[in-house]
């Protein structure tokens, strides 16, 4: 089995900018911050699936994605102890990209979370009593297509399959 999920996937400058704001945290004993490598943005949690069935997936999984720019600014603490980066706004893209991927999933035959979907970066977990010292200078990100990432415990966080954005 495979523990998946599709992401907008950051480069390494762009994790730099990420980690900088990570940095302006104190974070409480109890805070687990997120290693810079496994910094993204979720679009859908696909669960466990069979490596069997990866590569029909994957092929399902290809959809339109229109590039477009997306600015963090936000710091936020929410009420499970998750310390998260938002957006200063949601693009109409990325409702769009998420959108059209809830319908390839579900006619993969997944399900998908039926909660809205709040775009953002996990911080850290376990940090309910964290405190944000500093904010820097927004981040833009020029997303331009997105990923199927594994999930494995002795790798961590494998990119399995990347979409390249185009109207």
């Amino acid at each position: 089995m495979a523990r998946l999920f599709l992401a907008l996937w950051p480069d390494a400058p762009l994790r730099h900018q990420l980690v900088q704001w990570q940095n302006g945290w104190r974070w409480p004993r109890s805070a687990t911050p997120t290693r810079t490598e496994r910094l993204h943005v979720t679009l859908h949690f696909l669960g466990e699936v069979e490596q069997a069935a990866l590569p029909h997936l994957a092929a399902s999984l290809e959809v339109p994605c229109e590039p477009f720019e997306l600015r963090f600014g936000h710091n936020a603490l929410w009420h499970s102890g998750l310390a998260v980066l938002e957006p200063l706004a949601t693009p109409p893209e990325l409702i769009a990209l998420h959108a059209r991927l809830s319908a390839a999933v579900t006619g993969a035959g997944l399900a998908v979370d039926s909660r809205p979907y709040r775009p953002h970066v996990t911080l850290a977990r376990r940090a309910g009593k964290a405190l944000i010292d500093t904010v820097g200078p927004p981040i833009t990100w020029q997303v331009s297509g997105y990923a199927l990432v594994q999930s494995t415990p002795e790798e961590g966080y494998i990119v399995l399959a990347q979409w390249p954005g185009r109207p």
